[in-house]
């Protein structure tokens, strides 16, 4: 009986301990070295997620995981996606991790001012997109930040892009004031690029809006020099000084070979561009050139703007840029 009593006790013991290392290592640090990043595929078990992990290092034993998954966890599903796992995770967060859903969001940033030719070529450098997608009709696609799990196709990524501009300018439209000088939702698009592409400071979008919508509405030449360069180059940098041939040549873009919009956009404009438009500054301005600051300085006469432009001249001389 005593034996008996003995080897119970023994047995309980060692029961008691068996329990306190597998809790233990349910809480302790992980064997993983570096962070890393693991893809869990959709309709993945706990199973075979366990046996991906182990085989990633972030665990030690894909059974014993599970053992303790079941002994200690939520008994939640797993979730799909790509995980960014963090070095040393114990195995308690790391079945949170999968639990939670928190999955890594990758990027494809689109710039203010971007042409379609460079979101294409954005799009195709991003690690994860797969599949081919047509470079996107210019001033179609909004700019922003836009998240992709792995395995997103890139026709999908453009397609929101696309949505998202749609969906901006139906929202935008109905604000239009009587001063804007556009008269449908893609003339707007095409200006609010020349506004975005002239100046990179927000402060100015609407004041250079005024100084384009000022001269619609007289007739007068945009003689913007972005839709100079856009059809030889499609956006991308020209890499030197516009050829007096190139400002001469009629092919529907350059503004100063005809008057009225090109058409249509030289770029993907931004949101603060597209409002410039629609709400330009009260302004008379007719004329504007670079002040020396990464800026313009506005005028209403062509005397006033040839004084600026001599200023502008005396500036780049004295940098040595003449």
């Amino acid at each position: 009986m005593k034996r008996f009593r003995l080897v119970a006790i023994v047995g309980a013991v060692l029961l008691l301990i068996a329990l306190f290392s597998t809790l233990r290592g349910w809480s302790a640090e992980g064997p993983l070295e570096r962070d890393i990043t693991v893809q869990i595929p959709q309709g993945a078990s706990l199973a075979s997620a366990a046996d991906r992990l182990e085989e990633a290092g972030v665990i030690g034993s894909a059974s014993r995981f599970r053992l303790r998954a079941r002994l200690f966890g939520s008994g939640e599903p797993i979730k799909a996606g790509e995980f960014q796992i963090p070095a040393r995770i114990s195995q308690s967060d790391l079945l949170g991790l999968l639990q939670g859903g928190k999955v890594l969001q990758r990027m494809v940033v689109v710039p203010e001012g971007y042409p379609s030719v460079l979101v294409h070529d954005a799009l195709m450098r991003a690690d994860g997109l797969e599949g081919q997608a047509p470079v996107p009709a210019e001033g179609s696609v909004l700019p922003d930040s836009y998240s992709f799990e792995r395995g997103d196709q890139r026709s999908e990524v453009v397609a929101r892009m696309q949505k998202a501009m749609r969906d901006y300018l139906a929202q935008a439209w109905p604000k239009r004031q009587p001063n804007s000088v556009v008269k449908t939702p893609q003339e707007l698009v095409t200006l609010a690029s020349i506004v975005e592409k002239e100046t990179g400071k927000p402060s100015e979008r609407r004041m250079v809006a005024a100084v384009y919508s000022n001269r619609l509405r007289i007739g007068m030449k945009l003689d913007a020099d972005p839709t100079v360069i856009y059809p030889i180059t499609r956006g991308r940098p020209l890499g030197r000084r516009i050829l007096r041939s190139e400002l001469n040549a009629k092919n529907g873009y350059n503004t100063y070979a005809s008057p009225g919009l090109p058409v249509g956009p030289i770029a993907n404009p931004g949101r603060e561009s597209i409002d410039a438009v629609l709400n330009p500054a009260e302004s008379k301005a007719l004329y504007f050139v670079a002040d020396g600051t990464g800026g313009h300085v506005f005028a209403n006469t062509l005397a006033e703007h040839n004084a600026n432009v001599r200023k502008w001249y005396a500036i780049r001389r004295a940098r040595g840029e003449m």
